[in-house]
Protein backbone atom coordinates (compact mmCIF):
# COMPACT_ATOMS: atom_id res chain seq x y z
CA UNK A 1 0.00 0.00 0.00
CA UNK A 2 1.50 3.34 -1.02
CA UNK A 3 2.07 6.10 1.50
CA UNK A 4 -0.67 8.71 1.72
CA UNK A 5 0.01 11.95 -0.14
CA UNK A 6 1.25 15.01 1.62
CA UNK A 7 -1.14 17.88 2.32
CA UNK A 8 -0.82 21.50 1.26
CA UNK A 9 -2.74 24.06 3.34
CA UNK A 10 -2.70 27.53 1.79
CA UNK A 11 -4.00 30.32 4.04
CA UNK A 12 -4.75 33.82 2.71
CA UNK A 13 -5.20 36.38 5.45
CA UNK A 14 -7.33 39.35 4.41
CA UNK A 15 -7.29 42.41 6.61
CA UNK A 16 -7.56 46.20 6.51
CA UNK A 17 -8.43 48.65 9.27
CA UNK A 18 -11.80 50.39 9.42
CA UNK A 19 -11.55 53.23 6.90
CA UNK A 20 -15.12 53.92 5.74
CA UNK A 21 -15.95 57.48 6.68
CA UNK A 22 -12.37 58.21 7.78
CA UNK A 23 -10.78 60.19 4.92
CA UNK A 24 -10.32 58.93 1.37
CA UNK A 25 -6.80 59.35 -0.01
CA UNK A 26 -3.97 58.52 0.41
CA UNK A 27 -5.01 56.79 3.64
CA UNK A 28 -8.66 56.04 4.11
CA UNK A 29 -11.42 54.58 1.94
CA UNK A 30 -9.13 54.36 -1.08
CA UNK A 31 -7.22 51.61 0.76
CA UNK A 32 -10.38 49.49 0.75
CA UNK A 33 -11.17 50.30 -2.90
CA UNK A 34 -7.65 49.32 -3.96
CA UNK A 35 -7.77 46.04 -2.05
CA UNK A 36 -11.21 45.13 -3.37
CA UNK A 37 -10.29 45.87 -6.99
CA UNK A 38 -6.75 44.52 -7.01
CA UNK A 39 -7.07 41.58 -4.61
CA UNK A 40 -10.56 40.48 -3.48
CA UNK A 41 -12.26 40.52 -6.89
CA UNK A 42 -9.31 38.87 -8.71
CA UNK A 43 -9.13 36.12 -6.06
CA UNK A 44 -12.87 35.55 -6.28
CA UNK A 45 -12.58 35.22 -10.04
CA UNK A 46 -9.79 32.64 -9.64
CA UNK A 47 -11.77 30.59 -7.13
CA UNK A 48 -14.99 30.75 -9.16
CA UNK A 49 -13.17 29.79 -12.35
CA UNK A 50 -11.53 26.80 -10.67
CA UNK A 51 -14.83 25.67 -9.15
CA UNK A 52 -16.53 25.99 -12.54
CA UNK A 53 -13.83 23.67 -13.95
CA UNK A 54 -14.54 21.12 -11.24
CA UNK A 55 -11.45 21.97 -9.16
CA UNK A 56 -12.09 22.71 -5.49
CA UNK A 57 -9.35 25.21 -4.50
CA UNK A 58 -9.60 24.23 -0.81
CA UNK A 59 -7.90 27.43 0.25
CA UNK A 60 -8.38 28.90 3.73
CA UNK A 61 -9.41 32.53 3.40
CA UNK A 62 -9.16 34.53 6.61
CA UNK A 63 -11.65 37.39 6.34
CA UNK A 64 -11.35 39.64 9.36
CA UNK A 65 -14.68 40.86 10.78
CA UNK A 66 -13.73 44.50 10.17
CA UNK A 67 -13.16 43.79 6.46
CA UNK A 68 -16.39 41.79 6.19
CA UNK A 69 -18.40 44.60 7.77
CA UNK A 70 -16.95 47.19 5.40
CA UNK A 71 -17.49 45.16 2.22
CA UNK A 72 -21.10 44.56 3.28
CA UNK A 73 -21.68 48.23 4.15
CA UNK A 74 -24.15 50.01 1.85
CA UNK A 75 -21.79 52.98 1.61
CA UNK A 76 -19.08 50.79 0.09
CA UNK A 77 -21.55 49.18 -2.31
CA UNK A 78 -22.62 52.63 -3.51
CA UNK A 79 -19.14 54.22 -3.72
CA UNK A 80 -17.02 51.37 -5.11
CA UNK A 81 -18.46 51.39 -8.69
CA UNK A 82 -17.55 55.09 -8.95
CA UNK A 83 -13.97 54.18 -8.08
CA UNK A 84 -13.93 51.53 -10.83
CA UNK A 85 -15.37 54.01 -13.33
CA UNK A 86 -12.67 56.51 -12.42
CA UNK A 87 -9.97 53.87 -13.01
CA UNK A 88 -11.43 53.23 -16.48
CA UNK A 89 -11.52 56.92 -17.35
CA UNK A 90 -7.95 57.46 -16.16
CA UNK A 91 -6.70 54.56 -18.29
CA UNK A 92 -8.54 55.93 -21.33
CA UNK A 93 -6.98 59.36 -20.77
CA UNK A 94 -3.53 57.75 -20.44
CA UNK A 95 -4.15 55.88 -23.68
CA UNK A 96 -4.84 59.13 -25.54
CA UNK A 97 -1.79 60.76 -24.02
CA UNK A 98 0.52 57.88 -24.99
CA UNK A 99 -0.83 57.75 -28.54
CA UNK A 100 -0.29 61.47 -28.92
CA UNK A 101 3.34 60.97 -27.82
CA UNK A 102 3.75 58.08 -30.23
CA UNK A 103 4.39 55.52 -27.47
CA UNK A 104 2.18 52.75 -28.83
CA UNK A 105 3.33 50.09 -26.36
CA UNK A 106 2.30 52.18 -23.33
CA UNK A 107 -0.95 53.01 -25.14
CA UNK A 108 -1.54 49.26 -25.53
CA UNK A 109 -0.94 48.78 -21.78
CA UNK A 110 -3.35 51.62 -20.98
CA UNK A 111 -5.97 49.96 -23.16
CA UNK A 112 -5.42 46.75 -21.17
CA UNK A 113 -5.98 48.63 -17.91
CA UNK A 114 -9.22 50.13 -19.21
CA UNK A 115 -10.48 46.71 -20.32
CA UNK A 116 -9.41 45.19 -17.00
CA UNK A 117 -11.41 47.67 -14.92
CA UNK A 118 -14.42 47.47 -17.24
CA UNK A 119 -14.45 43.73 -16.64
CA UNK A 120 -14.11 44.16 -12.87
CA UNK A 121 -17.00 46.63 -12.87
CA UNK A 122 -19.16 44.20 -14.83
CA UNK A 123 -18.27 41.37 -12.44
CA UNK A 124 -19.02 43.46 -9.36
CA UNK A 125 -22.31 44.95 -10.57
CA UNK A 126 -23.77 42.11 -12.61
CA UNK A 127 -22.21 38.79 -11.63
CA UNK A 128 -21.86 39.51 -7.91
CA UNK A 129 -24.71 42.03 -7.58
CA UNK A 130 -22.39 44.20 -5.42
CA UNK A 131 -22.07 41.38 -2.88
CA UNK A 132 -18.42 40.35 -2.41
CA UNK A 133 -19.17 38.71 0.93
CA UNK A 134 -22.03 36.73 -0.62
CA UNK A 135 -19.64 35.44 -3.29
CA UNK A 136 -17.20 34.18 -0.64
CA UNK A 137 -20.11 32.63 1.27
CA UNK A 138 -21.29 30.81 -1.86
CA UNK A 139 -17.81 29.38 -2.46
CA UNK A 140 -17.66 28.11 1.10
CA UNK A 141 -21.11 26.55 0.80
CA UNK A 142 -19.87 24.73 -2.32
CA UNK A 143 -16.89 23.35 -0.38
CA UNK A 144 -14.44 25.29 -2.55
CA UNK A 145 -12.87 27.31 0.30
CA UNK A 146 -12.93 27.54 4.07
CA UNK A 147 -13.44 30.97 5.61
CA UNK A 148 -11.63 31.67 8.87
CA UNK A 149 -12.54 34.46 11.24
CA UNK A 150 -10.34 36.65 13.40
CA UNK A 151 -10.51 39.16 16.25
CA UNK A 152 -13.12 41.85 15.66
CA UNK A 153 -10.78 44.67 14.66
CA UNK A 154 -7.51 42.70 14.55
CA UNK A 155 -6.65 43.74 18.09
CA UNK A 156 -3.18 42.71 19.29
CA UNK A 157 -4.48 40.21 21.83
CA UNK A 158 -1.38 39.47 24.00
CA UNK A 159 -0.96 43.13 24.98
CA UNK A 160 -4.58 43.99 25.80
CA UNK A 161 -4.99 44.88 29.46
CA UNK A 162 -8.25 43.11 30.26
CA UNK A 163 -9.15 39.48 29.59
CA UNK A 164 -12.62 40.89 28.99
CA UNK A 165 -11.19 42.75 25.97
CA UNK A 166 -9.67 39.55 24.57
CA UNK A 167 -13.01 37.82 25.13
CA UNK A 168 -14.92 40.62 23.38
CA UNK A 169 -12.58 40.74 20.37
CA UNK A 170 -12.98 36.98 19.85
CA UNK A 171 -16.72 36.78 20.54
CA UNK A 172 -17.46 39.65 18.19
CA UNK A 173 -15.34 37.94 15.55
CA UNK A 174 -17.31 34.70 15.88
CA UNK A 175 -20.66 36.49 15.98
CA UNK A 176 -19.90 38.62 12.91
CA UNK A 177 -18.84 35.50 11.00
CA UNK A 178 -22.08 33.72 11.90
CA UNK A 179 -24.18 36.71 10.86
CA UNK A 180 -22.57 37.02 7.41
CA UNK A 181 -21.76 33.40 6.56
CA UNK A 182 -24.55 31.50 8.30
CA UNK A 183 -22.28 29.05 10.11
CA UNK A 184 -19.92 28.81 13.05
CA UNK A 185 -16.25 29.38 12.13
CA UNK A 186 -13.70 26.70 12.98
CA UNK A 187 -10.44 28.41 12.07
CA UNK A 188 -9.25 31.61 13.75
CA UNK A 189 -6.50 33.93 12.55
CA UNK A 190 -4.62 35.34 15.52
CA UNK A 191 -3.94 38.98 14.63
CA UNK A 192 -0.26 39.27 13.68
CA UNK A 193 -0.02 35.55 14.68
CA UNK A 194 0.45 36.96 18.20
CA UNK A 195 0.00 34.49 21.04
CA UNK A 196 0.25 34.52 24.82
CA UNK A 197 0.06 31.40 27.02
CA UNK A 198 -1.60 31.21 30.42
CA UNK A 199 0.70 33.26 32.64
CA UNK A 200 1.09 35.66 35.54
CA UNK A 201 0.94 39.00 33.73
CA UNK A 202 1.83 42.62 34.37
CA UNK A 203 1.56 45.58 31.97
CA UNK A 204 4.68 46.25 29.88
CA UNK A 205 7.23 48.52 31.51
CA UNK A 206 7.10 51.00 28.61
CA UNK A 207 3.39 51.54 29.27
CA UNK A 208 3.00 51.35 33.03
CA UNK A 209 5.78 51.46 35.67
CA UNK A 210 6.05 48.12 37.48
CA UNK A 211 4.58 47.98 40.97
CA UNK A 212 5.17 44.31 41.71
CA UNK A 213 1.55 43.39 41.08
CA UNK A 214 0.79 40.58 38.63
CA UNK A 215 -2.34 38.57 37.95
CA UNK A 216 -3.13 35.38 36.12
CA UNK A 217 -4.26 35.66 32.52
CA UNK A 218 -5.84 32.94 30.41
CA UNK A 219 -3.98 31.53 27.44
CA UNK A 220 -5.30 32.72 24.07
CA UNK A 221 -6.17 29.11 23.15
CA UNK A 222 -8.51 28.94 26.15
CA UNK A 223 -10.63 31.78 24.77
CA UNK A 224 -10.70 30.09 21.36
CA UNK A 225 -11.75 26.72 22.75
CA UNK A 226 -14.56 28.25 24.79
CA UNK A 227 -15.90 29.86 21.63
CA UNK A 228 -16.05 26.65 19.60
CA UNK A 229 -12.94 27.29 17.50
CA UNK A 230 -10.71 24.41 16.42
CA UNK A 231 -7.40 25.84 15.26
CA UNK A 232 -5.14 28.81 14.55
CA UNK A 233 -1.83 29.48 12.76
CA UNK A 234 1.55 30.18 14.37
CA UNK A 235 4.95 31.14 13.01
CA UNK A 236 7.68 28.50 12.91
CA UNK A 237 9.85 30.06 15.62
CA UNK A 238 7.03 29.41 18.12
CA UNK A 239 8.00 25.73 18.12
CA UNK A 240 10.68 26.70 20.60
CA UNK A 241 8.22 25.85 23.40
CA UNK A 242 8.14 22.77 25.63
CA UNK A 243 8.51 19.17 24.52
CA UNK A 244 5.45 17.58 22.92
CA UNK A 245 3.21 15.63 25.28
CA UNK A 246 1.47 12.54 23.80
CA UNK A 247 -2.32 12.82 24.00
CA UNK A 248 -5.44 10.93 22.99
CA UNK A 249 -8.16 12.76 21.08
CA UNK A 250 -11.76 11.77 21.78
CA UNK A 251 -14.03 12.40 18.81
CA UNK A 252 -17.25 13.36 20.55
CA UNK A 253 -17.93 15.84 17.72
CA UNK A 254 -19.93 18.04 20.07
CA UNK A 255 -21.43 21.15 18.47
CA UNK A 256 -19.60 20.36 15.24
CA UNK A 257 -16.11 20.53 16.76
CA UNK A 258 -13.48 18.13 15.52
CA UNK A 259 -12.70 16.89 19.03
CA UNK A 260 -14.74 16.75 22.17
CA UNK A 261 -11.84 16.34 24.60
CA UNK A 262 -8.17 15.37 24.71
CA UNK A 263 -6.36 13.67 27.57
CA UNK A 264 -2.74 12.99 28.45
CA UNK A 265 -1.39 9.63 27.34
CA UNK A 266 0.99 8.23 29.93
CA UNK A 267 1.66 4.89 28.29
CA UNK A 268 3.77 4.00 25.27
CA UNK A 269 6.88 5.60 23.81
CA UNK A 270 7.07 9.35 23.37
CA UNK A 271 6.95 10.27 19.65
CA UNK A 272 10.27 11.48 18.29
CA UNK A 273 8.93 12.82 15.00
CA UNK A 274 6.49 15.44 16.21
CA UNK A 275 8.28 18.74 16.82
CA UNK A 276 8.36 20.00 13.27
CA UNK A 277 6.44 22.44 11.10
CA UNK A 278 5.00 19.50 9.15
CA UNK A 279 2.57 18.42 11.88
CA UNK A 280 -0.28 20.02 13.80
CA UNK A 281 -0.35 20.21 17.60
CA UNK A 282 -2.85 20.67 20.37
CA UNK A 283 -1.92 23.80 22.32
CA UNK A 284 -1.53 24.60 25.98
CA UNK A 285 -0.64 23.28 29.39
CA UNK A 286 -4.23 23.30 30.70
CA UNK A 287 -5.88 21.79 27.63
CA UNK A 288 -7.92 19.32 29.67
CA UNK A 289 -9.76 22.24 31.29
CA UNK A 290 -11.31 23.53 28.05
CA UNK A 291 -12.25 22.22 24.60
CA UNK A 292 -9.01 21.48 22.75
CA UNK A 293 -7.55 23.82 20.15
CA UNK A 294 -4.87 22.93 17.60
CA UNK A 295 -2.30 24.98 15.73
CA UNK A 296 -0.83 24.67 12.27
CA UNK A 297 2.70 25.97 11.76
CA UNK A 298 3.94 28.24 8.96
CA UNK A 299 6.49 26.40 6.83
CA UNK A 300 9.42 28.77 6.53
CA UNK A 301 11.27 27.08 3.68
CA UNK A 302 8.28 26.93 1.34
CA UNK A 303 6.83 30.32 2.33
CA UNK A 304 10.26 31.82 1.67
CA UNK A 305 9.72 31.27 -2.07
CA UNK A 306 7.03 33.94 -1.99
CA UNK A 307 7.89 36.14 1.01
CA UNK A 308 11.64 36.62 0.57
CA UNK A 309 12.58 40.17 -0.37
CA UNK A 310 15.70 38.86 -2.13
CA UNK A 311 14.51 35.61 -3.72
CA UNK A 312 10.69 35.73 -3.66
CA UNK A 313 8.76 35.43 -6.90
CA UNK A 314 7.12 38.91 -6.69
CA UNK A 315 10.53 40.53 -7.17
CA UNK A 316 11.07 38.93 -10.57
CA UNK A 317 12.24 41.49 -13.13
CA UNK A 318 9.42 40.75 -15.58
CA UNK A 319 6.60 41.44 -13.10
CA UNK A 320 4.73 44.72 -12.80
CA UNK A 321 6.57 47.31 -10.72
CA UNK A 322 4.36 48.43 -7.82
CA UNK A 323 6.09 51.66 -6.89
CA UNK A 324 6.43 53.44 -10.25
CA UNK A 325 3.10 54.99 -11.23
CA UNK A 326 2.06 57.31 -14.02
CA UNK A 327 0.62 60.69 -13.06
CA UNK A 328 -2.14 61.58 -13.16
CA UNK A 329 -4.08 58.45 -12.22
CA UNK A 330 -1.46 56.14 -10.68
CA UNK A 331 -1.74 53.34 -13.25
CA UNK A 332 1.43 51.27 -13.58
CA UNK A 333 3.16 50.68 -16.92
CA UNK A 334 6.61 49.44 -15.99
CA UNK A 335 8.18 46.20 -14.82
CA UNK A 336 10.46 45.49 -11.86
CA UNK A 337 13.42 45.25 -14.28
CA UNK A 338 16.10 44.94 -11.56
CA UNK A 339 16.63 45.45 -7.84
CA UNK A 340 18.04 48.97 -8.11
CA UNK A 341 16.08 51.68 -6.32
CA UNK A 342 16.13 54.16 -9.21
CA UNK A 343 12.59 54.05 -10.64
CA UNK A 344 13.76 56.02 -13.68
CA UNK A 345 15.58 52.91 -14.94
CA UNK A 346 12.47 50.73 -15.15
CA UNK A 347 11.58 49.20 -18.54
CA UNK A 348 8.09 48.99 -19.97
CA UNK A 349 5.94 46.09 -18.81
CA UNK A 350 5.47 43.03 -21.04
CA UNK A 351 2.31 41.05 -20.12
CA UNK A 352 3.38 38.13 -22.31
CA UNK A 353 6.75 37.72 -20.59
CA UNK A 354 5.13 38.08 -17.15
CA UNK A 355 2.65 35.32 -18.04
CA UNK A 356 5.52 33.02 -19.00
CA UNK A 357 7.24 33.69 -15.68
CA UNK A 358 4.00 32.90 -13.82
CA UNK A 359 3.94 29.41 -15.31
CA UNK A 360 7.63 28.80 -14.66
CA UNK A 361 7.46 29.91 -11.05
CA UNK A 362 4.22 28.06 -10.34
CA UNK A 363 5.99 24.92 -11.53
CA UNK A 364 8.98 25.72 -9.35
CA UNK A 365 6.71 26.18 -6.32
CA UNK A 366 5.02 22.80 -6.84
CA UNK A 367 8.47 21.24 -7.15
CA UNK A 368 9.41 22.90 -3.85
CA UNK A 369 6.31 21.37 -2.24
CA UNK A 370 7.47 17.95 -3.45
CA UNK A 371 10.95 18.47 -2.05
CA UNK A 372 9.53 19.52 1.30
CA UNK A 373 7.03 16.67 1.65
CA UNK A 374 8.96 13.77 0.12
CA UNK A 375 11.47 13.57 2.93
CA UNK A 376 8.95 13.62 5.76
CA UNK A 377 8.10 10.47 7.76
CA UNK A 378 4.57 9.09 7.63
CA UNK A 379 4.24 7.13 10.88
CA UNK A 380 1.10 5.02 11.16
CA UNK A 381 -0.15 6.37 7.83
CA UNK A 382 -0.25 9.99 9.02
CA UNK A 383 0.29 12.57 6.31
CA UNK A 384 2.57 15.60 6.76
CA UNK A 385 1.34 19.07 5.85
CA UNK A 386 2.93 22.18 4.41
CA UNK A 387 1.09 25.24 5.72
CA UNK A 388 1.85 28.55 3.99
CA UNK A 389 0.00 31.61 5.31
CA UNK A 390 0.26 34.86 3.35
CA UNK A 391 -1.36 38.27 3.48
CA UNK A 392 -4.06 38.04 0.82
CA UNK A 393 -3.35 41.60 -0.33
CA UNK A 394 0.00 40.37 -1.67
CA UNK A 395 -1.92 38.59 -4.42
CA UNK A 396 -3.01 41.22 -6.91
CA UNK A 397 -2.37 44.41 -4.96
CA UNK A 398 1.36 44.22 -4.24
CA UNK A 399 2.02 41.41 -6.72
CA UNK A 400 -0.13 42.01 -9.78
CA UNK A 401 0.48 38.54 -11.20
CA UNK A 402 -0.17 36.83 -7.84
CA UNK A 403 -3.73 35.61 -8.57
CA UNK A 404 -2.64 34.08 -11.91
CA UNK A 405 0.30 32.37 -10.18
CA UNK A 406 -2.01 31.06 -7.47
CA UNK A 407 -4.47 29.66 -10.00
CA UNK A 408 -1.71 27.84 -11.86
CA UNK A 409 -0.32 26.35 -8.63
CA UNK A 410 -3.77 25.04 -7.61
CA UNK A 411 -4.38 23.55 -11.05
CA UNK A 412 -1.07 21.70 -11.02
CA UNK A 413 -1.49 20.49 -7.45
CA UNK A 414 -4.93 19.22 -8.41
CA UNK A 415 -3.34 17.06 -11.11
CA UNK A 416 -0.58 15.79 -8.80
CA UNK A 417 -1.31 12.43 -7.10
CA UNK A 418 1.22 12.99 -4.31
CA UNK A 419 -0.03 16.36 -2.99
CA UNK A 420 -3.54 17.19 -1.87
CA UNK A 421 -4.91 20.68 -1.28
CA UNK A 422 -6.67 20.66 2.09
CA UNK A 423 -8.22 23.36 4.25
CA UNK A 424 -7.14 23.53 7.86
CA UNK A 425 -10.28 21.81 9.09
CA UNK A 426 -10.01 19.08 6.44
CA UNK A 427 -6.41 18.33 7.37
CA UNK A 428 -7.12 18.18 11.10
CA UNK A 429 -10.07 15.84 10.52
CA UNK A 430 -7.82 13.63 8.40
CA UNK A 431 -4.70 13.75 10.62
CA UNK A 432 -5.54 14.87 14.18
CA UNK A 433 -2.60 15.98 16.32
CA UNK A 434 -0.98 13.27 18.42
CA UNK A 435 0.72 15.64 20.87
CA UNK A 436 0.06 18.80 22.85
CA UNK A 437 2.65 21.55 22.90
CA UNK A 438 3.22 24.54 25.16
CA UNK A 439 3.85 27.60 22.99
CA UNK A 440 5.89 30.61 24.10
CA UNK A 441 4.70 34.19 23.81
CA UNK A 442 5.39 35.77 20.43
CA UNK A 443 4.21 36.90 17.00
CA UNK A 444 5.24 36.80 13.35
CA UNK A 445 6.57 40.34 13.55
CA UNK A 446 10.22 41.26 13.19
CA UNK A 447 12.20 39.52 15.92
CA UNK A 448 9.31 37.22 16.76
CA UNK A 449 8.12 39.38 19.67
CA UNK A 450 5.93 42.44 20.26
CA UNK A 451 8.43 45.15 19.27
CA UNK A 452 6.66 46.21 16.06
CA UNK A 453 3.53 47.03 18.09
CA UNK A 454 5.09 48.08 21.40
CA UNK A 455 8.09 50.42 21.33
CA UNK A 456 9.07 53.93 22.35
CA UNK A 457 7.05 55.41 19.48
CA UNK A 458 3.82 53.54 20.33
CA UNK A 459 3.84 53.19 24.14
CA UNK A 460 1.60 56.27 24.43
CA UNK A 461 -1.12 54.52 22.43
CA UNK A 462 -1.22 51.60 24.86
CA UNK A 463 -1.69 53.97 27.81
CA UNK A 464 -4.81 55.30 26.11
CA UNK A 465 -6.03 51.80 25.24
CA UNK A 466 -5.56 50.59 28.82
CA UNK A 467 -7.46 53.58 30.23
CA UNK A 468 -10.34 52.91 27.84
CA UNK A 469 -10.37 49.18 28.62
CA UNK A 470 -10.67 49.78 32.36
CA UNK A 471 -13.42 52.35 31.86
CA UNK A 472 -15.33 50.01 29.56
CA UNK A 473 -15.23 47.19 32.12
CA UNK A 474 -16.50 49.56 34.82
CA UNK A 475 -19.23 50.90 32.52
CA UNK A 476 -20.42 47.42 31.50
CA UNK A 477 -20.50 46.16 35.08
CA UNK A 478 -22.19 49.26 36.47
CA UNK A 479 -25.11 49.00 34.06
CA UNK A 480 -25.38 45.24 33.50
CA UNK A 481 -28.97 44.08 33.38
CA UNK A 482 -30.50 47.56 33.07
CA UNK A 483 -33.31 47.93 30.53
CA UNK A 484 -32.87 51.29 28.83
CA UNK A 485 -32.52 51.39 25.05
CA UNK A 486 -30.89 54.83 25.02
CA UNK A 487 -28.34 53.88 27.66
CA UNK A 488 -27.65 50.63 25.80
CA UNK A 489 -27.04 52.63 22.62
CA UNK A 490 -24.46 54.87 24.29
CA UNK A 491 -22.61 51.92 25.85
CA UNK A 492 -22.70 49.91 22.61
CA UNK A 493 -21.15 52.82 20.69
CA UNK A 494 -18.47 53.14 23.35
CA UNK A 495 -17.75 49.44 22.84
CA UNK A 496 -17.40 49.96 19.07
CA UNK A 497 -14.98 52.84 19.58
CA UNK A 498 -12.91 50.73 21.98
CA UNK A 499 -12.71 47.87 19.48
CA UNK A 500 -11.62 50.31 16.75
CA UNK A 501 -9.08 51.87 19.11
CA UNK A 502 -7.58 48.41 19.76
CA UNK A 503 -6.81 47.65 16.10
CA UNK A 504 -3.20 46.49 15.70
CA UNK A 505 -2.92 48.48 12.46
CA UNK A 506 -2.31 51.80 14.16
CA UNK A 507 0.90 50.76 15.94
CA UNK A 508 2.09 48.85 12.87
CA UNK A 509 1.67 51.86 10.58
CA UNK A 510 3.48 54.09 13.09
CA UNK A 511 6.40 51.70 13.65
CA UNK A 512 6.94 51.01 9.95
CA UNK A 513 6.57 54.66 8.96
CA UNK A 514 3.84 53.74 6.47
CA UNK A 515 1.23 56.20 7.76
CA UNK A 516 2.31 57.51 11.20
CA UNK A 517 0.32 60.75 11.16
CA UNK A 518 -2.90 59.15 9.96
CA UNK A 519 -2.58 56.34 12.51
CA UNK A 520 -1.84 58.67 15.40
CA UNK A 521 -4.87 60.74 14.43
CA UNK A 522 -7.09 57.64 14.34
CA UNK A 523 -5.83 56.49 17.75
CA UNK A 524 -6.50 59.84 19.36
CA UNK A 525 -9.87 60.20 17.62
CA UNK A 526 -11.20 56.79 18.67
CA UNK A 527 -9.93 57.30 22.21
CA UNK A 528 -11.70 60.67 22.35
CA UNK A 529 -14.89 59.27 20.84
CA UNK A 530 -14.86 56.33 23.28
CA UNK A 531 -14.59 58.63 26.28
CA UNK A 532 -17.28 60.94 24.90
CA UNK A 533 -19.71 58.03 24.35
CA UNK A 534 -18.92 56.67 27.82
CA UNK A 535 -19.53 60.11 29.32
CA UNK A 536 -22.89 60.37 27.54
CA UNK A 537 -23.85 56.98 28.98
CA UNK A 538 -22.87 58.03 32.49
CA UNK A 539 -24.68 61.38 32.24
CA UNK A 540 -27.80 59.70 30.87
CA UNK A 541 -27.71 57.18 33.72
CA UNK A 542 -27.58 60.11 36.19
CA UNK A 543 -30.73 61.54 34.53
CA UNK A 544 -28.91 64.60 33.18
CA UNK A 545 -30.44 66.44 30.25
CA UNK A 546 -28.31 66.12 27.11
CA UNK A 547 -27.91 69.11 24.81
CA UNK A 548 -28.76 69.30 21.12
CA UNK A 549 -25.02 69.27 20.42
CA UNK A 550 -24.66 66.05 22.43
CA UNK A 551 -27.33 64.32 20.37
CA UNK A 552 -25.90 65.65 17.08
CA UNK A 553 -22.42 64.44 18.02
CA UNK A 554 -23.67 61.00 18.98
CA UNK A 555 -25.80 60.67 15.84
CA UNK A 556 -22.84 61.56 13.62
CA UNK A 557 -20.57 59.15 15.49
CA UNK A 558 -23.03 56.28 15.26
CA UNK A 559 -23.58 56.89 11.55
CA UNK A 560 -19.87 57.04 10.74
CA UNK A 561 -18.71 54.08 12.86
CA UNK A 562 -21.67 51.80 12.21
CA UNK A 563 -19.66 48.59 12.50
CA UNK A 564 -20.83 45.57 14.57
CA UNK A 565 -24.57 46.21 15.06
CA UNK A 566 -24.73 43.18 17.38
CA UNK A 567 -21.95 44.17 19.79
CA UNK A 568 -22.74 43.09 23.37
CA UNK A 569 -21.34 45.24 26.21
CA UNK A 570 -21.97 42.30 28.57
CA UNK A 571 -18.78 40.72 27.16
CA UNK A 572 -16.81 43.30 29.16
CA UNK A 573 -18.85 42.80 32.35
CA UNK A 574 -17.71 39.26 33.15
CA UNK A 575 -14.93 36.98 31.95
CA UNK A 576 -16.16 33.43 31.54
CA UNK A 577 -13.97 30.83 33.26
CA UNK A 578 -11.36 33.31 34.54
CA UNK A 579 -7.82 32.10 35.07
Amino acid sequence: MSSPPGAFCLVLHTHLPYVLGHSTWPHGTSMLYDAAAECYLPLLRVFRRLAFDGIMPRVCVSLTPVVVEQLADERFKEWFPHYLTDRIQVAEANMGEFRYRGDLHLAYLAERWAAHYRELRQVYLEELDRDIIGAFRELQDQGAIEIMTSAATHGYLPLLYEDASVQAQIRQGVQTHQRHFGRHPRGFWLPECAYRPRTAWAPPRQVQPPNGHTWWRKGIEEFLGENGLDYFIVDAHMLGGGDPLPVDAHRDNTLGKLWGRITRRNEGPRPTWEKTEYWAYFVGSHFEDHPPVACLVRNEDVSHQVWSADFGYPGDGWYLEFHKKHLPGDHRYWRVTDDRNDLATKDAYSPEMAEARVREQAGHFVSTLHDALDGQPRPHGRRPVVCTPFDAELFGHWWHEGPAWLEQVIRWVHEDPSIEMMTGRQYLADTPPATALTLPEGSWGAGGGHHVWLNDETAWSWRRIYQAERRMVHLARAHAGESDDTLDGFIAQAARELLLLQASDWQFLISTGSAPDYSAHRLVAHHTDFNHAAELAERWARREVLSQDDWAYFGSLRDRDRIFPDVEPAWWAEVHHPA
